[in-house]
């Protein structure tokens, strides 16, 4: 039994100890992120205060239930007529029998029309649930947008060590050669070229001491937005950052994506309906509430005479109750008129707020959109660029082993291979993102649509 529980144990910590994929960093950012979390939070409160708006019908029941004394004796002949005791007359110190009094009560009112004012304030808590869970969605997109930028870039720093390790293994194998032509007493070498080989050689390892603090400082917002533990060790699968080919749809059919899909808008939306409800509730106002009231009252005391006659005062013995159809209203006019303008014009900021929204939502997108086309041009123009590189590079190499190029040439053309690779890699990178980003602005994912090409018209012959 041991050995199955070890080996179980064995079993789950190497899955964990498993890197982990794009995938698995959204799915635990949405699950884990610190604004998820709040999200969820206040969309309790939300549910909450549509359950106390789904529930305000109920009757709200005041009750009380009391026990004092000592009381004083009251005895006579339970008709009203005159004390049977001499402890019964007042304004003596003469007390009897001292006892004491028990006493209940409880009075409820349960609504049964008030002007649809209990279906405008259900309606307005059913809209701020869907507020908050548009809200929610946005702190989840807002964290899948976030984890995906860090996770790209750890890429991207890790493209780029690729690149720059390449590139200085060329630049070792270059001073080997021309450590070779000088101890062959080859004029063609100096001291000179190898100053200027040990110079760039230095510059490498300054930027690959860059890229490997921005892929820490990737991995570290990586920890952040998934909310990882301190003592987790992290491992991250890399994905290649690779040339994507398509082309995007037109502006207006993301705008119009994102006008039924963005939960911002949603959640505005949500908010305008809420605030109409309340203008709806504040209108009813005016109007009286209709409800049916019971009433019940007990009072017992235990040195008093319950008194018979229904026209005899008896504060010391009770039992009445009832129901009624009551009317409840209240006068205050200038008070309802100030609430109600309040609304109204809470509604129409919120209104106008929406509007600055859905305008913010299209500049969004027009940005990521223009952007996201930049860098597929660009990626594709640094594909291109990054291949002419290391043919240079290689010819150059070629002919410098041969001891017929210069260093300068060669330099300069492992320079090139390093700047093309390297932005080739950005360009790549910036697709990635600016796909993200159109994502997040669309409120779904997006991805590049098949370039349709387009045939050459044809002539009709001539007759």
């Amino acid at each position: 039994m041991r050995f199955v529980v070890l080996i179980a144990l064995l079993v789950s910590s190497l899955a964990a100890a498993e890197p982990l994929s794009l995938t698995q960093l959204i799915a635990r950012a949405r699950a884990n992120d610190h604004r998820v979390k709040e999200a969820d939070a206040q969309l309790r409160f939300y549910r909450s205060k549509y359950d106390e708006a789904r529930w305000v019908w109920f009757p709200k029941l005041d009750s009380y239930f009391l026990v004092a004394g000592p009381t004083p004796e009251a005895h006579n002949n339970a008709l009203g007529g005159p004390p049977t005791t001499a402890a019964t007359y007042m304004y003596d110190w003469n007390f009897g029998q001292p006892g004491v009094t028990l006493r209940a009560s409880a009075e409820g009112v349960l609504p049964i029309y008030t002007f649809g004012k209990l279906t405008a304030l259900q309606e307005a808590g059913r809209k701020g649930v869907e507020a908050g869970e548009a809200l929610r969605q946005s702190a989840q997109d807002e964290a899948e947008y976030q984890v995906a930028q860090a996770y790209f870039g750890y890429c991207l720093a890790a493209s780029g060590l690729d690149i720059l390790t390449e590139t200085q293994k060329r630049l070792d194998d270059a001073r080997a050669t021309l450590e070779r032509l000088r101890s062959e007493g080859s004029a063609q070498v100096s001291q000179l070229d190898v100053y200027k080989i040990d110079f760039y050689r230095a510059q490498l390892d300054a930027q690959i001491a860059s890229a490997q603090s921005g892929a820490g400082y990737a991995l570290a917002a990586i920890r952040l937005v998934i909310a990882a533990p301190p003592e987790e060790h992290l491992e991250i699968a890399l994905e290649r950052l690779e040339e994507r080919h398509g082309a995007l749809l037109p502006i207006d059919a993301y705008v119009a994506l994102a006008t039924a899909n963005r939960p911002e808008l949603k959640a505005i939306e949500a908010g305008v309906e809420a605030r109409k409800q309340e203008v709806v509730l504040r209108q009813a106002m005016y109007l009286p509430d209709f409800g049916i009231a019971g009433f019940f009252h007990w009072a017992w005391t235990t040195n008093t005479t319950r008194q018979l006659s229904p026209f005899a005062y008896d504060p010391y013995n009770d039992l009445t109750a009832g129901l009624g159809l009551v009317m409840r209203y209240s006068f205050d006019f200038p008070q309802k008129g100030i609430a109600l303008e309040q609304a109204r014009a809470e509604l129409q900021k919120l209104e106008h707020e929406r509007d600055l929204v859905i305008a913010g939502v299209r500049l969004q997108i027009e940005k990521a959109w223009f952007e996201t086309n930049a860098a597929l041009i660009r990626s594709n123009k640094q594909s291109v660029a990054e291949k002419n590189a290391r043919r240079w590079a290689t010819a150059a190499f070629g002919a410098f082993d041969l001891g017929t190029g210069d260093t300068r040439e060669l330099v300069d053309s492992f320079t090139a291979l390093a700047q093309g690779g390297a932005l080739r890699a950005q360009a790549f990178y910036d697709v990635q993102i600016g796909l993200r980003t159109l994502s997040r602005s669309v409120g779904q994912p997006v991805s590049l649509e098949p370039e349709v090409v387009t045939a050459p018209p044809t002539l009709a012959p001539t007759k």
